[in-house]
This record gives structure tokens, sequence and C-alpha cells, in this order.
């Protein structure tokens, strides 16, 4: 890390994490929780917990929802590009394609997408429009046992806005990101229009909210393509780019070009830009006499992504691109361009849930929720090359469907006297199918072909229950118990078939189903210590597999099971974690500590090694056992040291190994890949005057291993590199009604990649107007 990095971080760290309350307030009897205070926490707040509102959102450049939590303690959303649909968030230790470990929902109804464990099954934010967000709720790891063993890393609530009056809104966005990077040197462009209307009775218990978003963003090139060496000769061709970081790499024998005294590929072209057009939609019927409330929601996604004509590095002798699918000669050696294709992704989502909630009498009250998403439509097409893709030829096409998810929750409460006490039941079931077939022209699926096809359910179902008893006034325990019964189930796979009688013809085959269930129990006490308020928390917890994980092997040519390419006894995740927090306020400053604990066996990674018949080869796999702890540190300040400034800080030190894993001996004591040693993220505030705010944003995390064995590391394409970023921006209250805001994310252009690259400068302006 530089050293002018190293100052600006602590600087403001010492300082200050989310804003307190107008004034300090005594934590005697309270819930610990960093940040707003306004509005009570909508999840249990066992472990860390954070909450945000409209005085952290003003402070953010915001083009996306999950753009929101940008500065929360020791987190991170593994956010592209604007727009981007993988953006998995990571708590702590987590690895940034661990999208099984965090439990995300909007109003209490689940978003996360638990049909599988990678960057491609990412929650869906784009459900949720930014400036219909009302609060973020952050509870880091599994500390109550209301919530399914996928809370292992994290749960994220968001709670959208529920009319009080009569209301309407609009925000336009513009956005703009010169971006320079090899041979690329483009200015990419993106802008949205979010509006909504919210109406409520005046004497009556029925609100109605209608919000609605456009989005378009051209995000930069996720990949570079590299030359592959050997072959016969082809056109003479200038313009290909040596990367000095991916040659340093190699050269070293720690990069993707392979062992020592290696060069790295020449780089031929890029990826074509992501644009991205997204339509959002949501209607939200609410109910509330004062004895019931109740809640309609429908949402609708419509994601588009197209990525045509890729960025050609490479000219001939006459000037024109070359951007493969063949050899060509370059320097007088020959190489093999190919790799370059154009694609298009087409998604339409739904998200219908309601809940509803009431006063029983005699202390008691209950909750019931139910609630669907589902992916209606999801076409991905693919070019076979870039003069198919240019000419409209041969191509592949993956479709989704039916695939979603079902979840339902029951809970029964009461609260008063010495002891509290909540029952509760919860289900979840989820489907996918994916059929691939070929295409004569990949834009279009018309005379598609059959190629392969995966499918497969899970369901769980759940009881629960925990306890609170206060022991005084300023102190109280709570202990949990969590029964899960887990089932996998009408899994299999399909391709053509090579072997007589089916040689041509599609042949399928089905997985064995599994069960297994889990026993979890969560133990969490608080006392408050003359102000000091202490917090320790502990809890086991079980991650059950995901279809994506069970059901991704393949066929041999007979339609029997390749053996070597998945594992039949795919093992659960099963964690030991504990938190101790140790908050205090001093005046108009707040300091909390935080020590984490988290044991972790048969942890499911995909990685590189040896599966259960010895074969090397990748796939998921059960890692036998890995460990993270760490410390973290937030301050949270509120009119010092001027009155009008508010300053947020928090840095956190995390330690994440794999213990022991004999299918790959060399990750044993190794740092676990993309978790960096240090993160810390910050955020300053100030009134200029009362329609005049300033923000100074700052997100920073060291360089981590990018695999699993810690021999890949490097700063730039292919590897996870550190991250440095400031942010700033300036929002003006025109009117009363009229907000003008604009700000620019990266400030210093600092260029920092997990895997693929993460934004350079991007530049906001943005208007809002509220009745």
């Amino acid at each position: 890390m530089k050293t002018s990095h190293i100052a600006l971080a602590f600087a403001l760290c010492l300082s200050a994490s989310p804003a307190l309350a107008d004034e300090a307030t005594n934590l005697s009897g309270s819930i610990l929780v960093v940040g707003q205070k306004q509005r009570p926490i909508e999840i249990e707040p066992r472990g860390l917990a954070v909450s945000l509102a409209d005085e952290q959102f003003a402070a953010i450049n915001a083009f996306n929802t999950e753009d929101l939590m940008k500065y929360a303690p020791d987190f991170f959303v593994r956010k592209r590009y604007a727009g981007d649909s993988n953006g998995v968030p990571g708590f702590r230790g987590t690895h940034s394609a661990q999208s099984a470990r965090t439990l995300v929902m909007v109003d209490g109804f689940v978003v996360s997408n638990f049909l599988g464990n990678s960057f491609s099954y990412s929650p869906k934010w784009g459900v949720v429009g930014p400036g219909e967000v009302e609060q973020f709720d952050i509870v880091y790891g599994p500390y109550s046992s209301r919530y399914v063993g996928n809370s292992m890393g994290g749960i994220v609530n968001i709670t959208t806005r529920e009319p009080q009056e009569t209301e309407a809104f609009v925000n336009v966005q513009s956005f703009a990101q010169p971006y320079r990077q090899f041979g690329t040197d483009d200015t990419y462009w993106g802008g949205s229009v979010e509006g909504g209307v919210g109406l409520k009775q005046k004497d009556g218990p029925w609100s109605l909210r209608l919000t609605g978003r456009h989005f378009r963003n051209e995000g930069q090139p996720m990949m570079f393509y590299g030359l592959v060496q050997g072959g016969a000769a082809g056109p003479a061709v200038t313009g290909a780019v040596i990367d000095p970081a991916q040659q340093q790499a190699a050269s070293a024998g720690t990069g993707i070009a392979g062992a020592p005294g290696t060069t790295a590929s020449p780089i031929f072209a890029a990826q074509s830009p992501a644009l991205i057009t997204q339509k959002q939609g949501k209607a939200r019927l609410g109910y509330d006499d004062g004895a019931i409330t109740g809640e309609l929601l429908l949402a609708y996604w419509n994601n588009i992504d197209d990525q045509h004509a890729p960025d050609c590095y490479l000219r001939d002798a006459s000037g024109n691109p070359v951007c493969g699918d063949g050899q060509v000669t370059l320097g007088g050696i020959n190489y093999k361009a190919a790799g370059a294709n154009w694609s298009r992704t087409e998604r339409d989502e739904y998200l219908l849930g309601g809940r509803i909630a009431a006063d029983l009498g005699g202390g008691w009250s209950a909750r019931a929720a139910l609630s669907t998403y589902q992916i209606a439509r999801q076409k991905a097409y693919t070019s076979n090359g870039y003069d198919s893709g240019r000419t409209g030829g041969a191509g592949k096409l993956a479709e989704s469907g039916p695939t979603g998810w079902v979840t339902g929750d029951l809970t029964a409460e009461r609260k008063g006297g010495i002891g509290d006490i909540a029952l509760g039941a919860t289900a979840s079931f989820y489907r996918v199918d994916t059929l691939n077939t070929t295409l004569a022209n990949w834009t279009s699926d018309a005379g598609k072909a059959f190629s392969s096809e995966t499918y497969g359910k899970t369901r769980i179902l759940s009881l629960w229950t925990e306890g609170a008893l206060h022991l005084a006034p300023s102190a109280r325990i709570t202990a949990g118990l969590r029964f899960d019964d887990w089932r996998a189930y009408d899994g299999g796979l399909g391709r053509l078939g090579t072997t007589a009688p089916n040689i041509g013809l599609p042949v399928f085959n089905s997985y064995a189903g599994r069960h297994e269930t889990a026993l979890n129990p969560t133990l969490s006490g608080q006392v408050d210590l003359g102000g000091t308020l202490i917090q320790l928390s502990l809890a086991m917890a079980t991650r059950f597999p995901t279809v994506g994980e069970l059901f991704q092997g393949s066929l041999n040519g007979d339609g029997t099971f390749n053996a070597d390419s998945f594992d039949p006894a795919l093992r659960a995740e099963r964690s030991k974690d504990a938190n101790l927090l140790i908050g205090r306020e001093f005046g108009r400053i707040k300091l909390t500590g935080s020590l984490f604990y988290q044991r972790v066996e048969n942890t499911i990674f995909q990685f590189f090694g040896f599966n259960q018949n010895g074969v090397s080869i990748s796939n998921y796999k059960n890692i036998d056992l890995t460990r993270q702890w760490g410390l973290e540190g937030i301050a949270e300040a509120r009119d010092w040291p001027v009155q009008g400034m508010a300053i947020e800080g928090n840095i956190a030190w995390i330690d994440s190994k794999t213990l022991r894993n004999p299918s790959d001996p060399a990750s044993q004591g190794v740092q676990f890949p993309r978790i960096p040693y240090w993160r810390v993220n910050a955020n300053l505030r100030y009134d200029f005057t009362t329609r005049l705010q300033g923000s100074l944003g700052l997100r920073y995390a060291s360089r981590p291993n990018t695999d699993l064995d810690g021999t890949q590391r490097g700063d730039t394409y292919g590897f996870a590199s550190e991250l440095f970023a400031l942010d700033a921006r300036m929002s003006w209250m025109a009117t009363r009604q009229l907000r003008l805001s604009a700000g620019v994310d990266n400030i210093t252009n600092d260029r920092a990649w997990v895997y693929h690259p993460y934004p350079q400068r991007t530049f906001l302006v943005e208007a809002g107007w509220r009745l």
C-alpha cells in the first residue's frame, strides 16, 4: 500500500463510521447497533449490526441500490461496473464468489439466488431502485436462530419506503467513465430515470406505492484476450499489447501464463463493452389499522446485456482490424487469435410477496410471509467466435426456465416481563432447469438444436425457537435452536449421445436424491457496564449445497455419469462462530470494537485439485477445514471536530486461512483467496450551509491472493489486486423540493482488479425532485 494511501486512510479512520443521531444517547438497555438510530433495525442485531438510512445515503454516489452500502464496515460488493448483475456481497472473510453465504431480503422477502454459489448467482439487487430505499440493515454472521444457515456470512435487509402521505419523486442521473486500458481508449456513458408516487389514506389503513426505473449504461470491457503461440503462419499483424505487469508475474512463475521464465501472451482484443439496459417496476400495497399490518409487493425486472463488437487491437498491412478467428503472425512468431465472441443476454424476472402481522393479545403477536421469485425468461446468446458474431453466423444459446424459488415463514412471539419467547417455521423451495442448444444464427433461436441440459431441485423445511431472559435492566441473555430438514431431488443431466444406438440423440441420467438434517444452537449475552455495552454471541450454522453445486457434473457419451466430473457425496458446510462486541459513547463520538471468529468444516469451493477418485480436475469440492478471525474498529462522530461535520470510519484486519485440505495440500496455511488482510471504509460529510452538503469517501483493501494456493499475485488483469478509491459528492437543495448533485468515484483513477477490471474514474450528475 502506498504511503500516501496509508496516511489518508488512517486520517479518516482515527476520526470516525455511520453517523449518530443528533445528540449522543445513553447506551443503557439499548441494542448495540452501528449507524442510524432514528428507525429500529429490521433484523435481529446479534453480532455486529449496522443500520444505514437517509443521512448516509445522501453522501453516496449511488448508481445502483447496492452502492448504498459501499462504506459499511468490513464489507464490500463485487461490482465491476454500474448495472453489473453479478454483484456478490462479501462479509469479512467471505470470498467474492461465495454468494450462497449471504441472505439478502427486500422488505423481508428473499432475493438471494441460492440456485448456485458463484458470481453468477448474486442477489437480485435490480428489483429495487436506489430512490425507493428507506433503510439498509446489515448483520454479520449467523447469530440468530431465526435465519437459515445461508446467513453464515451475514444478512442484508432492504426496507423500501412506505408512504406517510401523498407523495411523489423523480431522480435523473447521467454518468461517464473515461476508460484507458491496454489498447482500449474510450468514454462509456450511462444514465437512469427513476420515479414513483405514494398514496396514504388520511383516515384509513391503506397505502399504495408505485415506482419504476429505466437504467442504461455501457460498462468497460471485462475480458482481454491473449494470443496463443504456435500453429501455422497467418497474416502479418501489428498492434498487440504486452502488459508489463503480466510479464513480470509470468517471469516469476506466479501468473496466469505459467512457469518461471515464461512470457505473458500479447493481448489482441478487449471484450465488447457491456451495454446494459434495465427496466424495473414495483407496486407495494400496505395495510395498517394499528392491530393488523399487511403488505403485498409485486416487482418486475427486465435486464438486457448486449456485448457487440469487441475492441480489436490488431491491424493487418492495410490497417484493417483483425480479431480472429485464426492464425496471425506477429513479429515473426505465429499465433492463434480466438475468443473474441459477441453475446446478448435477456432476462425477465418477478418478485411477488405478501406478509401479515397481528397483535393476538396477552403479549403475543404473529407474523406470516410468503414470496416467490421467478426467472420467467433467461436467454444467453453467444457467437462461435468474432467472425460469426459479426456476420450472424453459428453460435449457442443457454436458456433457463422454469427457474426460481418460493420461501415462506411463520412466527409467533411474546414480549413482556422478564423473558421473551419466539417460535417459528420456515420453508424454501429452489428449482433450476437450463437448456443449452446450438444455433445456425447466433442472434436467433430459430431452428435451435439440442446440446445439453441440467436441472434439479432443493428444499429446506425448518423449525426454530428463541428465548430472551432479562437478567437486569442492563443485562440480558438470548438462546435459540434451529432444526433444518434439507432435501435435493429431481436432478439430472442430458447431452447428445455418441455411442449406438443413441448417436446424435439426447441421452439423460438422473442424480440420486439427497436428504440431511441439522440442529444448530445460538447464544448471545449483552450487558451494560456503566455506559460500556458488551455483547458476546456464539452460533453454529449449516449451509446446505445448492442446486448448482450438486448437479453440475457431466455425462459420458453413452449417458452414464462421468464419475470424475462431480462429487456425489458433497457435504454441507458447518460453521462455529463467535463475536465479541464492545461499544461506548464519548460525547459526540462512539467507538465500537469487534473480535470475530469462524471455523468452517467442509467449505464448498470450486478449485483445481484432486477429486474423490484422485483425479486432478476443477469442480465443487469440500475443503476439510477453513478458519477466519479478525478485528474491527469502528468510529462514529457527529458535529465533531466542528459543527456540521459527520465522520464515519472503520478498519478491519482479517486472517482467513485454509487449515486442512488433502485435495490440495499446497493450500494449507495459505490466506483464503480474495480475502485481504486489511480493509478500510470511511465517509466524511460536512454541511457547508443548511442547503449545501459535501462528502468524501474512502474504500481500501490490501492485495489478496488470487488462487487457493497463494501462488498467483499480481496487480493487473487476471488477478485480484489492491483496491484504493477516493470518492466525492456535492449536493445542493436548490429549493425545498429540488436537489442537484454532482460526484466522482475513484478520483485518483486508481486501477484495481478482481480478475476483471473495476471502474476507473467515473463522473455523476444527478437531479432529484420530491413533492
